[in-house]
């Protein structure tokens, strides 16, 4: 039984969205995992972009069996979805394969070829953030791996949040980690993560719109460059 599901009057979402957000702030990422699954149970799941799996196994660790899911776009490196394939193996998950209403073929049959060059906007819209809206619909609560320190859109984001775009709870664990955090907690736990990082790809997104990194550029420089773009819209 989750706390949801007690018998004291239904509380609204937001108002517990308010509550934890303040209550969490600053707490560990279990704990806000443990608060996360003991209010919502079944009702929350996970979404990776398989970059690596540290969320995934400390998620695991307080709810094994938790839905994963993963939105294949069509244009993901092959060693994304190796890792994706992996993911599945390794750790008590299930992953849930998420894909757009169109195949790529479609897409460029009803829109034109390289719709990501021409309006990586759109393209990423109808190629992650509309399915995974679609897929998100049978949960109340989902838990997401973004940082604050990865772009300044996220600085002000809250280990709880009020996703209402969707008209659910979006839980944020690892917000506060830095990257030497994230390297700690993947090297000190043998997590496994895409090989893509060992070639220069600290952030890595669809292929044709994902390029190395120099040493010391920005991260996340090599996502959509040349664009302006730093955000494909989930995290909006």
């Amino acid at each position: 039984m989750t706390l949801l599901e007690t018998d004291r009057p239904a509380l609204d979402l937001e108002d517990i969205v308010a509550s934890a957000a303040q209550a969490l702030e600053g707490a560990s990422a279990l704990e806000i995992i443990r608060w996360a699954v003991a209010t919502f149970g079944d009702r929350i799941c996970l979404t990776s972009s398989m970059s690596d799996a540290a969320l995934i196994h400390l998620v695991s660790k307080v709810k094994p069996g938790i839905d994963v899911l993963f939105v294949d776009t069509g244009y993901h490196f092959a060693e994304t979805i190796g890792t994706r394939d992996a993911v599945q193996a390794v750790y008590p998950v299930n992953v849930i394969n998420v894909t757009p209403s169109r195949t790529v073929a479609e897409q460029e049959a009803a829109l034109g070829p390289r719709l990501y060059g021409r309006n990586p906007d759109l393209c990423c819209h109808l190629r992650k953030v509309e399915p995974l809206s679609k897929a998100l619909e049978g949960y109340m609560a989902w838990f997401s791996g973004i940082r604050r320190e990865e772009t300044p859109s996220r600085r002000d984001r809250k280990v709880v949040e009020w996703d209402g775009r969707r008209g659910m709870v979006k839980v944020n664990p690892i917000l506060d980690w830095t990257q030497e955090d994230m390297d700690n907690y993947i090297a000190d736990n043998g997590v496994l993560v895409n090989p893509l990082h060992y070639d220069g790809y600290p952030s890595i997104g669809c292929a044709p719109c994902t390029r190395p990194v120099a040493p010391g550029e920005d991260p996340r420089s090599g996502r959509w460059a040349g664009t302006g773009k730093t955000e494909c819209g989930i995290h909006l």
